[in-house]
Parts: structure tokens; C-alpha cells; sequence
């Protein structure tokens, strides 16, 4: 039994990116179309061509532009610091310095904020233990252990 070589399949020279509706973006990348426009609007999510039809098609790197963008708003990045990030990529340049500056900020804030809650807790804990169960009424005053 011979087996005969394979054949050569044709090699295409580049096949055009694969462009979809808002819709479909919309489904693949679990987000809601009102917010993939928003995103448009702010430039965010470039359009990649249109349609015969006008509808707006975008290509398969905006999944990855979408997963970028969820990743640093959900690391508490602003859309404006993200605009500005996509910025520096279009350019053709890495934005890892900015975002690292940006993190750094994050952990700063967060710091902060760990503090204000210290003393929050604090200030809670110094009311009830002064709390009395049973205190006097008095018409003048809502709430006795309070001391408003």
C-alpha cells in the first residue's frame, strides 16, 4: 500500500480579521452592548470597520481590549487612568509603568482607608462599652447612648 503525499493545501496570504457586530461582542465578551457603545464613546473600544449595512463591526482584539479593561477596573482603576493606558498601547508602547504607578496608588489608598476603618472600629467599640440596656427615658433625647 503507497500512501500518496499530501497535497499542498493553498496558503492564503492573510485572511482579513474577523469582524463582528456589537451584539455578538456584546455575547462573547458577557457584557452589555449599552456599555460596549460607552466604551466607543470614550475611545475605549476603537470600531474596526462598518457594514454594508452601517452597523459597527469590531475585531477579535477587542475580546482582549475588553478583558484588559475589566481587569483594571476591577483592580479599582478609573476608565480615565484605563483611556489613558490604551493610549500608550495604541502608540505603540507598553503602559506597565503607568499601571504599575497606578497599583502602587491603589495600595495607598487602600491603606488609608484599612486606617479609617481602625478607628471607626475603635469609636464603635468605645460606644458599646459604655452602653447602658436599660437607660432613663427622656423626651429630649432619642437614644441616651449615643450622646447626641
Amino acid at each position: 500500500m503507497t500512501i500518496a503525499p499530501p497535497s499542498a493545501a493553498p496558503r492564503s496570504v492573510s485572511s482579513p480579521p474577523v469582524a463582528m457586530k456589537i451584539g455578538e461582542l456584546a455575547r462573547r465578551s458577557g457584557l452589555p452592548v449599552k456599555t460596549l457603545r460607552y466604551y466607543e464613546d470614550l475611545g475605549l473600544l476603537p470600531v474596526v470597520s462598518r457594514s454594508t449595512g452601517g452597523y459597527r463591526l469590531f475585531g477579535e482584539e477587542s475580546l482582549g481590549r475588553l478583558d484588559f479593561i475589566r481587569r483594571l477596573k476591577s483592580l479599582g482603576l478609573s476608565l480615565e487612568h484605563i483611556q489613558d493606558c490604551l493610549a500608550v498601547h495604541d502608540a505603540g508602547q507598553l503602559p506597565c509603568d503607568d499601571i504599575q504607578r497606578q497599583l502602587q496608588r491603589q495600595i495607598d489608598l487602600v491603606d488609608e482607608r484599612l486606617r479609617e476603618l481602625r478607628l471607626f472600629r475603635r469609636e464603635l467599640q468605645s460606644l458599646l462599652q459604655n452602653w447602658q440596656s436599660d437607660p432613663a427615658p427622656n423626651t429630649a433625647v432619642i437614644c441616651p447612648n449615643l450622646n447626641v
